[in-house]
């Protein structure tokens, strides 16, 4: 039988690649008869530059730029000939380049994003595709916007400091973007507006080191900065706080409509770049997987891509992941056939979760061989 093997990074553990040569591993111990085909994801998280690069035929530029405290830090852009730049948010304003105690999203700024950015318009880009996801941030891309040339002004006209908090002072804007005219798309891994209870900061805050009392600061912050957007920056879509994808990385997303920029699915994106409707057509089973299989899982991550794209053409779909905590309809309705735990696979609760976090590898080898034996023909 043909096994398409499509996940996701597992977050914090392992890219996407290695998740889908550990799982190939473990099938192949049980079994090597079968035609195992590795398309590696990403939706603008983590890994989004890497998956690409490895299917388009592009050239990677290292750009220095700072991360989300402003510390020195190293992208990459991938330039194509049609004129089109690929980057990712995470590489300047990524989670993962803060310690646990650095997490704090009323500081953190995006003003590295906004240099990758600027970066590629100087090397001609016509069209900047920006990953979302995986961010430290939630300053709705005021960082961003400030390194593309608009400043956020106080009431006296000075400067902003970074961070989401500043924005509760936001009066006005200075200066005006230098894209020269190319347009930035922002490849979106969900689809929650800027402002609300399923905004960035409700739902994304705690995640990046805030407390409830930060929540309702940051959200009421991002909501003076959307109206002084759609006041100052000419072009911004009204209402800016609503739009799907705009509370995509912090808010960034909703800063890259107000330049004039569209939202697209990262996941759709992708698997149009690897034609990931060829394997599928091809496929007898389909596995994939991500870090942790959650609610969020099913608002425009790879996951739901994937198993929707499985149940349209009445394929299995198997989910392996971290953790698992999606109920078993709601995942069956999105087209997932089985889910598989690594935290329950070794144990269960704290024992089981340290050995996710330390032995993801060993685990998916496993879970690989599992499926093989179930599977196989």
């Amino acid at each position: 039988m043909r096994v398409l093997l499509c996940p996701d990074k597992f977050a914090g553990t392992l890219p996407a690649p290695e998740v889908a040569a550990a799982v190939a591993d473990g099938w192949r111990q049980v079994t090597d008869r079968d035609d195992l085909v590795i398309r590696p994801l990403a939706d603008g998280g983590p890994g989004f530059v890497d998956v690409l690069a490895d299917a388009l035929d592009g050239h990677r530029v290292t750009v220095p730029t700072v991360d989300p405290l402003g510390r020195p830090a190293s992208g990459e852009i991938l330039l194509t000939g049609d004129g089109t730049a690929y980057l990712e948010s995470a590489q300047a304003c990524g989670l993962h380049l803060l310690t646990p105690e650095e997490r704090d999203p009323t500081v953190t700024t995006s003003f590295g994003l906004g240099l990758l950015v600027a970066a590629a318009v100087e090397r001609g880009a016509r069209t900047v595709v920006i990953g979302l996801g995986g961010s430290a941030t939630n300053d709705g891309g005021a960082g961003m916007l400030t390194a593309l040339g608009v400043t956020p002004l106080d009431g006296v006209g000075s400067a902003l400091p970074y961070g989401g908090a500043a924005l509760a002072a936001v009066e006005a804007l200075d200066g005006a973007p230098r894209l020269r005219g190319a347009l930035p798309v922002a490849a979106t891994d969900v689809d929650n507006p800027l402002l609300g209870l399923h905004g960035a900061s409700n739902v994304f805050g705690p995640q990046k080191g805030a407390d409830r009392a930060d929540v309702l600061l940051l959200d009421a912050a991002l909501e003076r900065f959307a109206a002084v957007l759609e006041r100052d920056l000419p072009g911004c879509p009204t209402p800016l706080g609503t739009l799907p994808g705009g509370g995509a990385a912090g808010g960034i997303g909703a800063a890259i409509l107000a330049l004039g920029g569209r939202c697209e699915s990262g996941i759709g994106l992708v698997t149009r770049a690897i034609d990931l409707d060829a394997a599928l057509d091809d496929a007898d089973l389909v596995i994939t997987g991500e870090g942790s299989f959650d609610h969020q899982s099913l608002r425009g991550k790879v996951v739901a891509g994937v198993a929707g794209a499985a149940r349209d053409r009445g394929l299995p779909c198997v989910v392996l992941a971290g953790q698992v905590s999606t109920g078993r309809r709601e995942a069956a309705a999105a087209g997932v056939t089985d889910a598989y735990s690594l935290v329950e696979h070794f144990g269960g609760a704290e024992r089981g979760l340290a050995a996710a976090l330390g032995r993801p590898a060993e685990g998916l080898r496993e879970l690989g061989a599992r499926l093989a034996r179930q599977w196989s023909r």
